[in-house]
């Protein structure tokens, strides 16, 4: 199933991926540069104050907990408020509480800031897969959802080597400076460079209303949830999974905080070097073929992760990582965007992230409760074995939501205007 997107300026030309640049791709490419030099980081300063490796991969799971919390607030936010004034308040708690992460002194404020951090970055993503959605015609929404993919990429290839060195240097919790300083210069740009859009409700509907709304578009849209759904949680669990693994698994045989962000490093940049092929996939033969590579390699590189001894070995696992990684470019976005009922759009967006960020949550306590229980190099196999299964689904059970008619009525309306 796929909507046509709503255009912010009917009749105003054919569009164009350069205009997304200062309202979409800049800003991202902020949050990202800090949210890649935290996120190595994460489990590591919850070592550093006294964590267990089970525990240190639980607050890592935090963080998504806190976006999954978040997801549906920030959806009803969006169609009550509008996107920008969402996005920027967003972007502005994620700064205040990046701060009190970086002070943190116990395992304990470390887990309630990680959880915070979490549910401003929450805000801040979903609105901006909501505005995208709205100004990009869905033939270009792979490529435009992969190249804001891809900018997040970038950022992640350079902030785990910045986090990486100033962990390393100066101390892990400059990390999270550095993550609060971005995110204010980002809120800021957005201030000034992001249109609003206009809202997708009335000034005076209640929240009883936008609750049933919320509902009613759960149940009209039951099956892509139901199909589409639990491959992307696999899919965010395999994402996730690498992201705790590697470090841990770094750190286990050895390796010390620098060269684990190089790794970490290396990997994303096969992820940055892949958005535009990927989009250019899933735009011209379909989202599906982007998907299930994915799934396959990702579950793959986590089952191999146990044979690793050395920074060779867990580099060259990275790097598979990566490809796999790079392949699902966009994708969530994407699939999300073209179920996204144009009147509802904020609210399914909220359920359908919400959906992708169990995912997101689940695979650091996956990881937490088998390390606790067994051993890293286990939980490593049964995260590749959760993979296998959403690949399987993704396969034989998800539609795929590219279709010619789409895109056909989407170019004949000429609806394609966007904001710079």
């Amino acid at each position: 199933m796929s909507h046509p997107a709503t255009s912010l300026a009917p009749g105003s030309g054919r569009f164009d991926l350069r205009m997304l640049l200062f309202s979409v791709y800049v800003p991202a490419f902020l949050m990202s540069v800090g949210q890649g030099a935290v996120l190595p980081i994460i489990p590591l300063y919850a070592k550093e104050l006294g964590a267990a490796a089970g525990l240190a991969a639980a607050v890592v799971a935090l963080r998504g907990v806190g976006t999954m919390t978040f997801d549906l607030p920030a959806g009803l936010a969006v169609a009550r408020w509008g996107d920008k004034r969402t996005m920027v308040v967003g972007a502005f708690a994620l700064s205040a509480v990046s701060l009190v992460a970086g002070l943190s002194s116990s395992v304990l404020q470390l887990a309630v800031a990680i959880f915070l951090l979490g549910g401003g970055m929450g805000i801040w993503v979903l609105t901006r897969l909501v505005y995208v959605s709205e100004v990009t015609p869905v033939a270009h929404r792979g490529r435009a959802l992969a190249m804001l993919g891809g900018t997040n990429r970038v950022g992640t290839f350079i902030g785990p080597v910045i986090g990486g060195v100033l962990g390393q240097f100066v101390g892990l919790q400059s990390a999270f400076f550095l993550q609060g300083a971005l995110a204010a210069l980002a809120a800021v740009l957005m201030i000034f460079l992001v249109r609003d859009i206009p809202k997708h409700t009335a000034d005076g509907e209640g929240e009883a209303n936008l609750y049933r709304r919320l509902g009613a578009t759960v149940v009209d849209n039951r099956r892509p949830f139901l199909t589409a759904g639990p491959a992307m949680i696999a899919l965010q669990i395999l994402r996730t999974g690498r992201q705790v693994l590697i470090p841990l698994w770094g750190d286990a045989i050895g390796l010390d905080v620098a060269v684990i962000g190089l790794i970490f490093g290396i990997s994303s940049a096969i992820d940055m070097t892949m958005f535009y092929p990927v989009g250019l996939l899933m735009d011209r033969v379909g989202r599906k073929f982007a998907a299930v590579p994915s799934l396959l390699i990702l579950s793959l590189s986590m089952a191999l992760i146990p044979l690793t001894d050395s920074a060779l070995t867990l580099t060259l696992v990275g790097l598979l990582s990566g490809i796999g990684n790079g392949l699902s470019t966009g994708l969530v976005m994407t699939l999300g965007a073209d179920y996204s009922p144009p009147g509802n759009r904020g609210e399914f967006l909220g359920v359908w992230r919400l959906v992708g960020d169990i995912g997101t949550a689940a695979g650091p306590l996956v990881i937490g409760g088998i390390t606790g229980v067994l051993t890293l190099g286990i939980s490593a196999v049964a995260t590749a074995g959760l993979g296998l299964a959403g690949a399987a689904v993704m396969a034989f059970l998800a539609a795929e939501t590219l279709t010619k008619e789409a895109p056909d009525r989407e170019e004949e309306t000429g609806r394609s205007g966007a904001p710079p």
